[in-house]
């Protein structure tokens, strides 16, 4: 497959472009069909050869560790619909840690540390809608004082602060961004992951680092986080 991506050049492309223009009336037809043929569906594929063989490598993993057994996964209808809608929706993105996310939701349910299956479904489809930022950010309130001390970083010592300077801190990608916090932070609470309404709101120094996550929030967090393997 990998030889195949590497042989279309933008010469081919160029050619197959050229060739159907000569005769690409109406537009949706023979042209879009080698197009999308030469274009999309190598990498498409990739990425499915890709997401398959890394959730079959971390299943075999977790059946010769006797987590699971493949003979009940094949009768586990919950978990045929997570393999299913995860993988449709893991193919949109090629964004690592959305991608990780979907594959630890596949391992939680084959090993039965899921929600049910309402809101497993729920929770792909929210996790399909949000960035890499919306789950960086939300496993940052969930515990802010435990996310400095993962990544050997001194917490902020405010003597009044906001969440919007203590998340700056954490992530200094984010200081110029604010438009960006203001959409993310409305996007988690509109899913139910937090209640803070205001994300300026000046608050003291032990208030910035208040773990913020609904019950909710924690449940979509484990249901995205594997430790297993």
């Amino acid at each position: 497959m990998t030889d195949k991506i590497n042989k279309t050049t933008i010469g081919d492309v160029a050619h197959s472009l050229t060739k159907g223009g000569l005769g690409a009336i109406p537009v949706i037809g023979s042209l879009a069909t080698e197009i999308f043929g030469l274009i999309v569906t190598p990498p498409l594929e990739k990425r499915r050869a890709e997401w398959m063989n890394e959730i079959a490598d971390k299943l075999k993993l977790l059946e010769e560790n006797r987590k699971i057994d493949f003979q009940e996964l094949q009768n586990n209808e919950q978990f045929i619909d997570v393999v299913l809608q995860a993988t449709t929706l893991a193919l949109k993105t090629s964004e690592r840690e959305k991608l990780k996310a979907f594959q630890n939701a596949v391992l939680n349910t084959a090993s039965g540390e899921s929600p049910d299956q309402i809101v497993s479904q729920i929770f792909l489809n929210q996790l399909d809608s949000f960035t890499t930022w919306h789950i960086k950010i939300l496993k940052f309130i969930d515990s802010p004082r435990q996310w400095f001390q993962k990544a050997n970083r001194t917490p902020p010592s405010f003597m009044a602060g906001s969440i919007t300077s203590v998340i700056k801190e954490a992530f200094p990608e984010l200081k110029n961004q604010d438009d960006l916090l203001d959409l993310i932070w409305n996007d988690l609470s509109t899913a139910g992951f937090h209640r803070t309404s205001e994300i300026k709101a000046t608050m003291t120094g032990d208030g910035v680092l208040s773990d913020r996550t609904t019950p909710l929030g924690k449940q979509f967090i484990e249901f995205i986080s594997n430790d297993i393997i």
